[in-house]
Order: C-alpha cells, then sequence, then structure tokens
C-alpha cells in the first residue's frame, strides 16, 4: 500500500449509487487537489452540468459550499485536500450531486502512486454508460425516462426525447471527449 507524500497520484473509482446496470468512471488525480477541483472533475467526467449544489460525506462530515442560514455544519470544500479525506487505498466516501435528485457517488481509492514527472492527472481511464440528464427525477424519474425511451409507442415518448435529447443515449460513454474537457480544466 502508497504511502502518503505531498506528490501522489489517486486512482478512483466513481460508480452512480443504486443504478443498474452500473454508471461508473475511472480516474486518476493529484493528491493535492481540493475537494471543490475535484468536484468540478466529477461535473466532467460524470456528465453533469454543474446546475445544482453538492456535497461530499466523509463518514458523519459534510463537505461543500458553506452557508450559514442552511447548515452549519458543513465545512468548506475548498479548503480541503483529497489526501486529508482519503488517505489510504480502499477508502470510500460519497459525493452527492442535486439535493433534489440526490444523484449519490461512491468514491473508492483503487490506488495511491507516487507522482513522476510521466504522471498525467487530471485523465479518465476507463467508463460505461452516460449519466442521467440534469433534473431526470432521480433514480425513479430516470428509470421511468429508460423504460418510456424504448417503447416509441409510448405515450409519453415524444415528449421526453424532446427532453431528454435527440442524441441522449443511455448507454453511451466518450473516453475520448471526456478527457478533451478535463484538459479545459487545467
Amino acid at each position: 500500500m502508497a504511502q502518503i507524500t505531498n506528490n501522489v497520484i489517486y486512482q478512483l473509482d466513481i460508480r452512480l449509487a443504486y443504478i443498474e446496470p452500473p454508471i461508473w468512471r475511472r480516474m486518476v488525480v493529484s493528491g493535492q487537489v481540493t475537494l471543490f477541483g475535484l468536484h468540478r472533475m466529477l461535473q466532467v467526467v460524470m456528465g453533469w452540468e454543474n446546475y445544482h449544489l453538492h456535497q461530499f460525506i466523509v463518514g458523519n462530515t459534510y463537505y461543500g459550499e458553506p452557508d450559514p442560514e442552511y447548515d452549519d455544519r458543513m465545512k468548506d470544500d475548498r479548503r480541503v485536500k483529497l489526501q486529508k479525506i482519503a488517505r489510504e487505498e480502499g477508502a470510500s466516501f460519497i459525493y452527492e450531486y442535486d439535493f433534489g435528485d440526490s444523484w449519490q457517488h461512491v468514491i473508492t481509492v483503487e490506488e495511491i502512486e507516487p507522482w513522476t514527472p510521466n504522471s498525467l492527472a487530471p485523465r479518465c481511464l476507463d467508463g460505461a454508460r452516460a449519466c442521467p440528464p440534469e433534473d431526470s427525477g432521480g433514480i425513479g424519474g430516470y428509470e421511468h425516462l429508460l423504460e418510456v425511451l424504448r417503447d416509441r409507442r409510448h405515450p409519453e415518448y415524444k415528449e421526453l426525447r424532446a427532453w431528454a435529447g435527440t442524441h441522449f443515449d443511455p448507454e453511451l460513454f466518450s473516453l475520448q471527449a471526456v478527457n478533451s474537457a478535463l484538459a479545459n480544466l487545467r
């Protein structure tokens, strides 16, 4: 098991919880990335559009954008680095996006390796299936959308196909497109 030093690369497995077949990504990031920076990367690799609030849940600790008007237990995700909350391989935590739809992503540290001059991070290594469209109604709404899109004779087909977009394909994942978008974050 790799030990934490200042310059390490994390390989992360990201899985959208409670979805079958799974929607997942594998990526590498610097251990020095803040949780807010990781949030920005997760938006890109998963295919979200950053329209909603987010939080990281590590045990009983919550990291996100603090707002004393709503909840003073939220710690600022801009001040905490990944290597502080995930200190070893096998560690896992939750990334929740869109509190209304409650998309929970289980993030597991698969490997921690020393940084080398050839390290390229952030970078997506692999993945499967498209992320649900924004505001699709959580897991139940997304399952309904998929059911409707499988049946062109369904009474809601035209409406939901137009809403999801003519190019939405739940099986599509483009590693090249994700890595091009990640390169723009640097």
